[in-house]
């Protein structure tokens, strides 16, 4: 009988364990543990907060222009240029005070205005050149600009024992949260 006794104390105090244990969780679901744990508290709304990122794309853009070219001078015109500079060259050269400087003068003439002859033969040549026309490919890069919306998070809207909370998380919740719920005495 003494045992019979001793079971059913033990059944009884366990009883009593478990009730209280149950009825200290309440309708959360809340089982207290060293002073803090967790719960889970009901979503009220999340809203998605997004960034406006500006990206930056090169691309090459192409276009067809028309570029004139000037064909070269006929060697013609700088030889009969150069012939007409040497001659004045020479001219002018045979003209000096001094005999002894004569033939000296008279080369150096001569030289120079073969060259400043033939130079002026040349570019009256080119500049009366025909023009010819063509049409080349121009290419630049060229920056194009988009802005992308880039989700950031949610704000998060939830409730807990009766008092509204806002948070923001990586990731939609669904339609519930887990909370750290940290629970001290009251002195």
């Amino acid at each position: 009988m003494q045992l019979y006794k001793q079971l059913i104390a033990a059944a009884l105090v366990a009883g009593l364990v478990g009730f209280s244990a149950w009825a200290s969780a309440g309708d959360s679901g809340y089982y207290p543990n060293a002073g803090e744990g967790y719960d889970y508290a009901r979503v009220v709304s999340a809203t998605p907060v997004y960034n406006e990122v500006q990206v930056r794309t090169p691309r090459t853009q192409c276009w067809d222009q028309q570029v004139a070219y000037r064909q070269p001078g006929s060697p013609a015109g700088a030889l009969i240029g150069g012939l007409i500079g040497a001659a004045i060259g020479n001219k002018a050269g045979g003209h000096g005070h001094h005999r002894h400087y004569r033939r000296h003068s008279r080369g150096a003439s001569t030289v120079a205005g073969a060259a400043v002859g033939a130079l002026l033969g040349s570019e009256i040549s080119r500049a009366n050149a025909p023009v010819q026309y063509t049409t080349e490919q121009r290419c630049q890069v060229v920056d194009d600009y988009t802005t992308r919306r880039e989700l950031v998070g949610y704000d998060v809207r939830y409730r807990y024992n009766g008092r509204e909370y806002l948070t923001r998380t990586d990731q939609a919740p669904g339609d519930r949260i887990r909370v750290r719920v940290d629970v001290s005495p009251a002195w």
